[in-house]
Parts: C-alpha cells; structure tokens; sequence
C-alpha cells in the first residue's frame, strides 16, 4: 500500500478501520461525504482536523480498493 501514508489502520481506533492519521475518522466516512455531494471544503469545514491530502488520499485509497480485474468464465470461451 505505497503511496499512502495518511491512512492507518490500528486495532484500538475505530476496531482498526481505515483511518485518516490515526483519527477517529475513518476512510468510509470521507467516502460517504464526498458520494453525499459534501465538497473538500464543506468536509473540512465539519472536520477541521482534516486536511485536504487526507481526503484526496481517501479517495485514492478507496479507488485503489475498487480496482477490479475481470476474468471471463469458462462457459464464456467454450
């Protein structure tokens, strides 16, 4: 997980959610605001500890996440 070094995970915040430096503001949370319409700086705004690198490392992440590969099945080459 390169490239991402505002998002942690410790057993003792969050039951070890992904969080944004070591906060208890989890990744799922910024994703929420963001997919609800909230602006980097609305976010922020409710949440000024953040900054705007934790969300866009947020996003990232979870982007990072939703990568998929697709493999054809069998039944799909016969």
């Amino acid at each position: 997980m390169l490239g991402y070094d505002r998002i942690t995970f410790d057993p003792n915040v969050m039951g070890g959610r992904a969080c944004v430096r070591g906060m208890r503001v989890t990744v799922s949370l910024i994703v929420n605001l963001v997919a609800n319409g909230n602006s980097v700086d609305e976010i922020i705004e409710d949440y000024p500890c953040l900054e705007p690198e934790d969300i866009r490392q947020a996003l990232q992440y979870v982007a990072w996440l939703a990568e998929e590969n697709v493999y054809p099945s069998e039944s799909a080459l016969a």
